[in-house]
């Protein structure tokens, strides 16, 4: 099968007429088809549970966008075993065979992508290019991983020794649980799960909970591709009840988590338990988040600065782990970034996702909503507000784009990671400071700096403690293949997604020596 070169999926231009029209007529196609009920797949089997998953439209909480099946312990403990059981036949398929079902599902993907972009518009409340960027991000994991398997799959290189045939190759590890976000729940998904399963591992996956309908056409989608019976399952349910069985069950060879820094610290530690029967020392590979800072010197272009600012604090409403929460300025430009950056915020429309229109759509659910609040509240009393803090809307999860400026380095607001559209200003005395303050964090995901003077640029390239970096432009937006994306100390393991050595997180080195 000739393959050409990997490139990114282009992202849709909503400008253009006809593109609007298509998108239009994908979320009228979706909204006809909110309610629908779907069930778990486990070793090929759909199945029906009396309990269910709830999925509402967080722009409009009464709208439900579909109901999915609740997985029990019971179903990990059957998952597991028919994973295991798929797992004797799905390591043995080469991986080129094995990339095949990857790039027929970025075919389907690409097919159906303004309509996936409207589940995400509905069940995510993301803006129009905020879905596209997200599925044109699924599509590049499928091409990606499929031609890395590709490269991975012949011997490794060693040094022969006289007499001797001495070869090294790669093995899959075994049945894993993938336990990806809500906030990019087609890309991340999907990366997680086809890099694990183009390795040669069954996979378990469960969803987030306040995004299951998307995780759901995912699995709709591997199966039209043709994947094997067992090397997907498919078991959405509560953290609370199934998480903790999932990551400690002897079974479960490796843990591939995105999430919060709490519950990654968990799972990390309850893998590490070791269990009756377990036969390995399970693997963990962890994203944990960010308090992500852009730094700001005199020297800058200030309008792109700004610019990034606005973008890396506000796109999809804060809720990326690579997000800007922290705008980090020296002192003789700070006045003069902070009204740009103001500027820029009154011109975000806050509203449905579902309207072109709006820049901003809701935040995730109730309980963001409130643990956001309750950040806003804390920085009312202890910074300056100067830009939203408001619910513009009654109904839905909707917040305005905030910002507090005069925020103390070191303080709640400019520390702990909010997830939300809240944007703190810190005020440095000089380049050096800055920095300083960027480092002050116990999180180390991206950073962004502005900035034209060449030493200053190389020594943040050394010196700024982040897994990411960029230069003269906004943090958020990293790119499968060119932005190698993970993170340094809490923001998890530095795992590296659309990176050549992803994959081999998911499977280890076997050498054989046969003497002549």
């Amino acid at each position: 099968m000739s393959i050409d070169p990997y490139r990114s999926e282009p992202l849709t231009d909503f400008t253009q007429e006809a593109n609007r029209r298509q998108m239009e007529e994908a979320l009228a196609y979706v909204k006809a088809h909110l309610g629908q009920t779907y069930s778990l797949l486990i070793g090929g089997v759909h199945q029906a549970t009396p309990e269910e998953i709830v999925s509402i439209n967080p722009g409009n909480p009464e709208q439900v966008v579909g109901r999915v099946a609740k997985a029990t312990k019971e179903h990990i403990d059957e998952a597991l075993k028919v994973g295991w059981e798929a797992f004797r036949e799905w390591k043995r398929v080469p991986g080129p065979a094995r990339a095949r079902y990857l790039f027929k599902a970025a075919a389907i993907m690409r097919r159906r992508k303004f309509e996936l972009s409207a589940w995400e518009v509905y069940e995510a409340g993301k803006t129009w290019a905020e879905a596209d960027g997200d599925v044109a991000e699924a599509i590049d994991f499928l091409e990606y991983y499929g031609r890395q398997m590709q490269r991975l799959s012949g011997p490794v290189p060693t040094t022969p020794l006289p007499g001797e045939e001495d070869v090294a190759f790669y093995v899959p590890l075994g049945v894993g649980a993938v336990i990806p976000p809500w906030n990019f729940p087609l890309a991340i998904l999907t990366g997680m799960s086809s890099s694990a399963m183009v390795a040669g591992n069954p996979i378990l996956l469960k969803p987030a909970s306040p995004t299951p309908v998307i995780a759901a056409k995912f699995v709709e989608i591997m199966e039209e591709a043709g994947i094997p019976a067992g090397v997907l399952n498919f078991v959405p349910g509560d953290g609370g009840v199934i998480g903790d069985h999932l990551v400690t069950h002897p079974l479960t060879r490796f843990v591939s988590f995105t999430g919060s820094k709490e519950v990654g610290l968990r799972i990390n530690r309850l893998a590490a338990e070791h269990q009756n029967g377990q036969r390995w020392i399970k693997r963990v590979v962890a994203e944990m988040g960010g308090k992500d800072a852009v730094i700001v010197d005199e020297t800058a272009d200030l309008e792109a600065a700004a610019l990034g600012i606005v973008q890396s604090a506000f796109g999809f409403q804060g809720q990326k782990c690579s997000a800007c929460s922290r705008a980090i300025v020296v002192d003789s430009v700070y006045d003069q970034v902070l009204n740009r950056v103001l500027e820029l915020t009154r011109e975000l429309n806050v509203g449905p996702a579902e309207d072109y229109q709006n820049q901003m759509g809701p935040v995730i659910d109730e309980r963001a909503f409130k643990k956001i609040q309750t950040y806003i509240d804390w920085g009312r009393e202890h910074a300056k507000l100067v830009a939203g803090g408001g619910a513009p809307r009654d109904k839905g999860y909707y917040l305005e784009p905030t910002i507090f400026s005069e925020v103390a380095p070191g303080s709640k607001l400019e520390q702990e990671e909010i997830f939300g559209p809240v944007l703190s200003f810190v005020r440095a005395r000089d380049f050096d400071q800055a920095l300083e303050i960027a480092n002050d964090t116990e999180f180390g995901l991206t950073g962004s700096v502005y900035s034209k003077r060449r030493d200053r640029i190389e020594r943040a390239a050394e010196e700024f403690e982040v897994g990411n970096l960029y230069i003269n432009r906004k943090c958020t937006g990293a790119v499968v293949g060119s932005h190698p994306f993970g993170g340094f100390n809490m923001s998890g393991t530095d795992s590296k997604t659309g990176s050549p050595d992803y994959l081999l997180l998911f499977m280890q080195m076997k050498a054989v020596a046969e003497k002549f």
